[in-house]
Parts: C-alpha cells; structure tokens; sequence
C-alpha cells in the first residue's frame, strides 16, 4: 500500500497515492496538525486538550481519543482490529505521528532549501523552485488564530520568503537577472516592505538593460518605506541607486557585455516559458493563491488579482485536467460582501469555465469538495444576475459543504449563498442569519476574512431592519480584524455606513451629503468599480427624496448601472413628461442585488410624478415584503428612507 503524506503548507491534507483521505471535521484536522508540528514527538493528551479548546468541555479527553481513533481508521485503515498502529502511535502520556522524513511537505522544503545552500550553485534556482512549489497556500491555513501554530507558521513563512529571494539572487548572481523579475515582482506585490527584494528586482532590472525601471523601482520602494513606516531606505538600497545613477561597471552582469541585454531578456523568457509549461500544475495553483492574497489588499492588488484570474482559469481548462481547472477556479474563495460585479465579462467567463469543469469533474464522492467549490463560484459570479441558476448553485454548495463538515468550504459556500440572496425585497433578515453563521464559523475556525465577512453582512442586514446600535457593533467589529489583518478595504464600506447613519438619524441634508462625498471619495483607487459607478448620485438622489426636495438628477453625472432609473427624472425636469413616461414602462426590474428596494422606491418616485398607476401597483407589490426595514440600508451604504413611509404614499396615491 502507498505511503501516506501530510500537508500543511496550505489547508492541512492527508493523502495516500495521490488520493486525499477524509480527515472529518475541523478538531480532527488540529489533532493531525499538532502531532505533525510536533516532528515525530509526543504530544501529551493534556497538551492537546490545551491545544484544542481555550474552555476543554468536561470530557474533553475522551473527545481527543475519539479524534485518534478517527484518524487511525483514516490513515490505515487496513490495520487489523487491535493489532498496534504503526503511524499514528501511543506512547507514554499522549499520541505521536511516525511519519518518514520525506512524507510531510513542510520538511521536504526545509531539506531541499538547506540542500539548495550546500550544492551547486547552478542547480540551486531549480531546486529552490521545485521546493516552493510545495507550498498551496499559508502554513497550516486553517490554523492562523491558534497559539500553538503561530510561531511555526512565522517560521516556516520566513523561510519561504527567504527562499524566494535567494533564488532571485541566486539568478542574478549567474546572470540570468530576466528569470527572476517575475517572480520578485509578485513576492514585492504581497510584502512590499522587504528590503532585500527591491534590491534584487532593481538589480535585476539594471542588469537586463532595463535603467529607467530599475530607478523607477528604487522610487516606489522609497515612497513604500517612507509612506507607510517613516523609515528611508537601507544602505544597501541607497549605494544601489547610487551605483545605478553613476553607471558603475560592478552592477554590470557577470560575463555578460552590457550590449547583450536584450539577447538575455529574449533568450531567460523563452526558458520561463518552458518552464511554465512544464510546471504548468504547481504554478497555476500558486499563482492563485497569490491572487487570492492580493484580492483583499484592495486597489492596485485587487486589479490585478482579477484581471490575471482569468488567464490563470484559462491556462488550467488548456491542460485539459478537470481537477487541475477545479482547484484552481475553485481555490480563488476570496469573501465578497458586494451583490454586484466588478467585471460582469471576467464574471461570465469565470461561470462558463465552472460550468464546463463541473460537466468534467467524475462524479464520485471523491469529487465532492472540488464539486461544491465550483458551485460556490457560480453562485458568487452570478450575483447581480436575474437566473435560476445562481440560486440553485448556492443550495448545492451549501448542501455538500454541510455534509462534508469542512469549515472553509462551508464559509466559500455560504458566501455563495449570500450573493443569492437578494432576488426579492425583504430578505435582509435571512442575511443576518446567514452573517451571525459566517462571524462564527470564521471566529472559531481562523477564518479571518470570513469572519469579516459576516460582521459586514450583520451591519447591513441590522441596517436594513433599523437597529443602527447593532449595526454599529457589527462595524467596529469589522474594523479591528481589519486593524489586526491588515484589510484595508474594510475601512470603505464602514466609511459608508456611517455616512448612511446620519441619513437615518435625521441630521441636516447638507451634513449627511457631506459624508456621503467623503465616503464616495475613499472609493477612488480601491479598485471596486462595481461598488463605485453611480454609488454616489444615487446615494444623493435618496438623500433628496427621503428630505422631500426635488430629484435634481444630472444626467451628465456617471449613473453607471442605475442610469435608467435616472434618465427619467431628468426628462421630468426638462417637461418632457411623455418620454419620462415611456422610460418608467420601459424599466426592468431591479436586478437582484442589495440595492433592490433602493431602485423600487425610485421607481415609485417617478411613478408618483406621473400618476402611473399601473407603475405605482408594481411598486408596492415589490416593496410589500420589506414592511418595517429601511429602503436600501440593506446595503450599509445608502437609504431611500423607511419602506412603510412609501407604502402609505402609494396607497394615499392609488387610493385616495
């Protein structure tokens, strides 16, 4: 039988020829990833009860011996009834995994970077590759909040970043400079304040004929440094801009004439290219887990996450393996709290690419997570979007996340679910169960960013249903993960909510609409054009109307989405009642995302300008389910005022 080997530089695996085996739900997985970071040492029972609960329940020994007993079925599950394990041992006070040296990833690379050191230098770069291709996302994922994981994944985070800039050196040292600008422009993207490896990326750049970058570099690591951390750079950083400015000849590549410059640029991507090729299934995979990390720095990241998705997506389908394709759409798992897409194009080819996997996938249980994260992708790229599908989608994941008990894909799933949840008025009481699930399941599980997740989906839920006290809660919730993780784009949608606080609370129109421009403009840069177009004369048309002053609606302004609902009170204003009145007829129904009640109560604004009884008929039928919520706070960013207060006008409107 195959020999079992463990996983923990990403979510914690187990896997036996390939195959991964079921390790049960989250303890079962602590327990594997305790004894592995334990090195093949015991690991007393008591430690592990400490380990795994900051208030042990009363039989909490008997649990963890339950835990054992699951993973020894897990991981030999030929072994005779009563014949002793030969993996998972008991020894002494507690429990130790006799795994082989070369059976857990995180010790293959720590071997393979101390081998890459002592051998030859030329093979170095190869071997350091092949040792951080190892690597499917953070050490022991799953585990980022427990205590007894964090200096390990310090450690082992450390050194893979150190490996990245050796090999980048390395490169630059055997003057294939080209090789490494890639790879160190990304390693820059997710930790800029790495000295070292604005160095080596200006080096490399100078040495391939590339000056006015290699500058340009140095710059943005000053501006870095300076901005963020009131620090000026290294010395190492300031005789290299030195030495490029005055040309010197030692910055020159080793053996290479500086003339030859392109002939090297040409002749390292060609290799690169190669190599992809080659590796196409471990880089892939990488490549999206570094997207996935720049997805939730916002702006420039964010962009860039999205518009290299797509080629990672279509780079996986090219390879023809509809596993491969599965993990690498479904490892994109980034929380969206927003019901409209940034790039409804990128979106539809992200759903169309899941769709044909899904079509693709075996369909044994076996397939079940790849299956379920596929459908969590249709339901998160579908948001916004009027179709059975998403919705079903959502239901599916949800259903297969809960039967296979795994706490991330349940978050991924529930996500999903969440983007679907907007196809009627009056649901916000559904998210807000949906949120408190999220807040939970990230709390206890590490999942930050799901945990986020779910703050910001109670404070818009809260919102929507008028209790500001617990939407305010939910706020500065949000904001200290956000402090602590390091999430900026949280500060965007808080900003928000408390610009629609004031609309809520009564204050002044010209206060309210003060930090609603405020608010709008920390939207600048932060790389969310589905959030951003039209956000802001929409806010300020529901400003008007809830304070009973006219529309004022500029069609020259950027409408974005919510142009349609606009147009209309612009014709009204120029007496062009008629072809308002053709406009309101020929309205969609507002697509199924948060802002929902938002457009039904513009549309019964304008249906009550023009005495459209039929347009005024379809409003309240819309809005009816919503009674007692606040129109369009569901989306903790805006509000057209109370839903009742409509409801009482329409009727006083069509019956008199």
């Amino acid at each position: 039988m195959d020999a079992v080997t463990f996983g923990v530089l990403g979510p914690v695996t187990a896997e036996r020829g390939g195959d991964p085996l079921a390790l049960k739900g989250p303890r079962h997985r602590a327990v594997l990833a305790r004894l592995v970071l334990a090195r093949r040492r015991t690991v007393p029972v008591a430690r592990l009860v400490e380990d795994l609960w900051e208030t042990p329940p009363p039989r909490a020994v008997g649990a963890v011996r339950t835990f054992v007993g699951d993973l020894r079925r897990a991981l030999e599950p030929d072994r005779a009834p009563r014949a002793p394990a030969r993996l998972l041992v008991t020894e002494g006070p507690g429990y130790a995994l006799r795994a082989a040296a070369d059976a857990v990833d995180a010790w293959r690379f720590e071997t393979a970077v101390a081998e890459a050191d002592r051998g030859p230098a030329g093979r170095a770069p190869d071997r350091l590759r092949a040792a951080l291709e190892e690597w499917r996302g953070p050490a022991y994922a799953e585990f980022g909040a427990a205590r007894w994981a964090r200096g390990e994944r310090t450690r082992l985070t450390e050194l893979r970043l150190r490996a990245v800039e050796r090999r980048a050196e390395l490169l630059v040292d055997l003057g294939r400079a080209a090789e490494a600008v890639p790879d160190l422009d990304a390693h820059l993207t997710g930790h800029p304040w790495r000295e070292e490896a604005w160095r080596l990326l200006a080096l490399a750049l100078y040495r391939t004929g590339r000056q006015g970058d290699a500058l340009a570099v140095l710059r943005r690591a000053r501006a870095r440094l300076a901005g963020h951390l009131g620090l000026d750079p290294g010395p190492r950083l300031r005789r290299l801009e030195a030495g490029i400015l005055a040309q010197d000849p030692a910055l020159d590549p080793p053996g290479a004439p500086a003339d030859a410059a392109a002939r090297l640029w040409a002749s390292a991507t060609e290799a690169y290219d190669r190599a992809v090729a080659a590796g196409a299934h471990a880089r892939l995979e990488s490549a999206v887990g570094l997207l996935r990390g720049l997805a939730v720095t916002g702006g420039d990241g964010l962009e860039a996450a999205r518009e290299h998705r797509t080629t990672a997506v279509e780079a996986a389908e090219e390879t023809g393996d509809a596993e491969l394709t599965a993990r690498v759409i479904g490892a994109y798992d980034v929380p969206a709290n927003w019901t409209r897409g940034d790039d409804p194009e990128a979106a539809r080819r992200i759903v169309e690419a899941a769709e044909r996997t899904l079509a693709a996938l075996p369909p044994d249980a076996g397939a079940d997570a790849a299956r379920c994260r596929l459908l969590a992708t249709v339901a998160v790229e579908s948001r916004g979007v009027r179709s059975e599908r998403g919705p079903r989608a959502a239901a599916e994941a949800e259903r297969i996340a809960r039967r296979l008990d795994d706490p991330a894909l349940l978050a991924f799933a529930l996500n999903g679910v969440f983007m679907q949840s907007c196809t009627r008025a009056g649901l916000a009481p559904r998210r807000d169960v949906l949120g408190a699930e999220l807040v939970a399941l990230g709390t206890r599980n590490g999942l930050v960013n799901h945990a986020v997740l779910g703050h910001l989906v109670r404070l818009q839920a809260r919102s929507a249903l008028a209790d500001l006290d617990a939407a305010d809660e939910h706020a500065a919730a949000a904001e200290r993960l956000a402090a602590r993780h390091d999430r900026p784009l949280v500060a965007v949608f808080t900003d928000w909510y408390r610009a629609l606080r004031l609309a809520v609370t009564g204050s002044p129109y010209d206060t309210a609409a003060a930090a609603y421009r405020s608010a709008a403009a920390r939207l600048d840069g932060a790389g969310m054009p589905g959030l951003e177009r039209g956000l802001l004369p929409l806010a300020l048309l529901g400003l008007r109307l809830a304070h009973g002053r006219p529309a004022d609606v500029d069609p020259g302004e950027d409408w974005g989405p919510y142009r349609p609902w606009a147009e209309p009170f612009a014709l009204l204003a120029d007496g062009r009642a008629t072809e308002a009145g053709t406009a309101l007829a020929a309205l969609p129904q507002p697509p199924p995302d948060l802002l929902y009640e938002a457009l039904c109560c513009a549309e019964a604004a304008l249906a009550l300008r023009l005495g459209d009884r039929l347009a005024l008929e379809r409003a309240r039928e819309r809005l009816l389910p919503a009674a007692g919520e606040l129109a369009g706070a569901g989306s903790g960013l805006l509000t057209f005022g109370p839903v009742d207060d409509w409801l009482t006008t329409i009727g006083r409107a069509l019956d008199p």
